[in-house]
């Protein structure tokens, strides 16, 4: 990849990170694999919010999805394809430790279950 190349990416990696509910889909998506109903239910935020965070996680590299029947599984990416996404998933594990919306967040995280959700 050459310079420039290299330029657009790591500005697409930080332009993803540029965002608390990015970051904090990421550490969330380090609990386990969630799907966008299960993310907007934790985020409290609108479906097609949600999607766009995940698509620029997932073009930044740090994402990845699955389907399963009706619903697309998200995790972290475990073969990201640039230094850049590597350094930042190696890191974010240890990062907004003391963030009190991500605790509440973890805490609620067992109980969300897509088919649940899906119910509703």
């Amino acid at each position: 990849m050459n310079e420039r190349g290299r330029m657009k990416e790591l500005i697409r990696v930080m332009k993803s990170m540029s965002d608390p509910n990015r970051v904090r889909v990421l550490k969330l998506l380090q609990q386990k694999e969630l799907c966008v109903c299960e993310l907007q239910e934790l985020l409290g935020l609108a479906q097609s919010t949600v999607s766009k965070h995940l698509k620029l996680l997932d073009d930044a590299g740090l994402i990845a999805g699955r389907r399963d029947g009706a619903w697309v599984i998200y995790r972290i990416n475990e073969t990201p394809k640039t230094d850049y996404a590597k350094t930042i998933l190696a890191h974010i594990g240890d990062w907004i430790e003391d963030d009190c919306e991500f605790h509440q967040m973890r805490k609620r995280l067992p109980f969300i279950n897509r088919i649940n959700l899906s119910a509703s």
